[in-house]
């Protein structure tokens, strides 16, 4: 059976210009990705968010809102991706700094030179499909999203709530 892997990615911008991680992809190969990463156990999506972009890129992310979920199943490896991209802020003072081993650099590049990049040179048509969906201006509210580290817990406190 196929398992799902739970990505997040961050959607930066500024003067015009999208943040990309340079990184060493599993295979070896040198990709560019939006700053992402998976969910860990016990940790809500923009919680994840939060620390996938300041381990790569060392910056203090603010989610505001969701760009969008995807899911590519199969991804050209054959593997089944869930993403939730996120669009959010950082503060204009700080600069990005890889600070995962795996990331090489942090560049900035606008929508036409990372259109015009390679597809061999970009980690998934998902860092495409974000830009794109962004620019289009696709939002969803943080509220959207829930999470619970206790199911009994929630179960109870819906009950609770039901209007019968």
């Amino acid at each position: 059976m196929n398992s799902i892997h739970v990505t997040v990615a961050a959607i930066i911008r500024r003067n015009d210009k999208y943040l990309l991680v340079k990184e060493t992809a599993s295979s070896g190969q040198i990709v560019y990705n939006q700053p992402a990463g998976h969910v860990e156990l016990n940790e809500s999506l923009t919680d994840a968010v939060i620390r996938e972009v300041a381990e790569e890129t060392s910056l203090d992310f603010t989610p505001t809102a969701l760009t969008g979920t995807y899911l590519i199943s199969p991804a050209t490896n054959g593997k089944t991706y869930l993403r939730f991209c996120f669009v959010g802020n950082v503060p204009e003072n700080q600069q990005p700094e890889p600070g995962d081993p795996d990331i090489i650099d942090n560049c900035w590049f606008s929508a036409s030179e990372v259109a015009q990049m390679p597809l061999h040179e970009i980690r998934s048509a998902l860092v495409l499909q974000c830009i794109n969906d962004f620019q289009q201006g696709k939002r969803l509210p943080l509220e959207s999203l829930n999470f619970s580290d206790d199911e009994k817990a929630l179960a109870l406190d819906c009950i609770k709530q039901l209007k019968f």
